[in-house]
């Protein structure tokens, strides 16, 4: 990997960043920026060209309640002028007055967008995304997000509230933040090689850390395995021991105990002195039990490691799994009515999944 590289994968997951807000923002003009104009999309209650999916999209959420949608661990493969991308995204969305007592059902939607991207005219956008509906959690609240707040007395909502178009408070906020910054100018930048070495290699790291994700998400004991040197010590809670263990009993575990698991990563901190590192990353787990009474369980914690590079090559030599939070319920992932009726593209295990078809395709 060279630094080249790491701008296109940069300039790549900024597209997928914007996307997200032109979904959460109902701003057509901003979703359809991020794809070609012939580009195409796969939804499952859409499929067919990008710009008309565009104005379709912003329009229903326009009638809906704001949304968040949490684009994370955006695992990306260049190759040239083209690029593959898979990541997870955690959407938090509500149906008004589908609740009981006319309240709201809240959900939490995990999934998958699988990419295709071009760079054209020297501008990186997408050629196709295919999405991916691994599970959901499910929960009846009160009628909205505005009336959910907790009071604060005299401070009452004074606080930046999102939503939809020119009136989010994030919109404003970024235009005054890009004004700021252009009465401070510019200045050439030089680096040496020991900084350029650091940034790819926080890149390599960080693709290690999905590739994690994907081995236990898709029980793939090869992948998993594979992110892990000779000797790595794991202390994770369900196995403590030697990385190459891990992988084969944690992807037996998956297979016999979950219906799924789906595993979101962010914020992550990777520091680099040479050939080794460290890192902080935090996760968010979201399982489902297999049994007559199912349950879904929302795991918080994080990743604690240290890596070393070998021959040239990273790979995580400690893992620690520090727990945060934890909350169970009962399933609500056979929720199958409503917005999720037509997304029957599901997450598998295995080589089924579709993401092996985008990466080797």
């Amino acid at each position: 990997m060279n630094i080249g590289q790491v701008a296109d994968r940069q300039a790549i997951a900024n597209v997928l960043a914007q996307h997200s807000r032109g979904v959460d923002r109902a701003d057509a003009g901003l979703l359809a920026d991020c794809y070609h104009p012939d580009g195409t999309v796969d939804y499952r209650f859409y499929a067919g060209p990008a710009p008309e999916f565009a104005t379709i999209l912003a329009g229903a959420q326009k009638a809906g309640p704001v949304t968040l949608h949490r684009t994370a661990q955006m695992w990306i493969e260049t190759d040239g002028d083209h690029a593959a991308s898979e990541s997870y995204v955690m959407a938090y969305a509500s149906s008004a007055g589908a609740g009981e007592g006319g309240g709201s059902t809240q959900h939490l939607i995990c999934g998958r967008y699988l990419d295709r991207h071009e760079r054209r005219g020297g501008r990186w956008r997408m050629s196709h995304r295919t999405y991916v509906l691994d599970t959901s959690v499910n929960w009846a609240a009160g009628p909205g997000v505005h009336d959910a707040l907790p009071s604060l007395g005299p401070l009452d909502f004074h606080m930046p509230v999102g939503s939809h178009g020119a009136v989010d408070a994030g919109i404003a906020l970024l235009a005054q933040a890009r004004a700021k910054n252009a009465k401070r100018g510019s200045r050439t930048m030089t680096h040496d090689d020991r900084m350029i070495d650091a940034v790819i290699s926080r890149q390599q790291i960080a693709d290690l850390t999905m590739a994690y994700c994907r081995g236990v998400d898709r029980a793939d004991a090869e992948l998993l395995a594979s992110v892990f040197h000779e000797g790595a010590a794991v202390v994770s809670g369900a196995f403590n021991g030697d990385g190459k263990g891990f992988a084969r009993e944690i992807c037996a575990l998956v297979e016999t105990s979950y219906e799924q698991t789906f595993h979101s990563i962010a914020n992550q901190w990777i520091e680099v002195e040479g050939d080794g590192a460290v890192g902080e990353t935090y996760v968010i787990a979201v399982s489902t039990s297999r049994g007559e009474e199912k349950t879904d369980t929302l795991t918080g914690g994080r990743y604690v490691d240290r890596f070393e590079r070998r021959e040239g090559k990273w790979g995580i030599a400690e893992r620690t799994f520090v727990l945060d939070w934890l909350r169970s319920e009962p399933s609500t992932r056979d929720m199958t009515g409503g917005m999720y009726a037509a997304l029957d593209l599901h997450g598998q295990r295995g080589k089924a999944d579709p993401v092996y078809s985008l990466a080797h395709g």
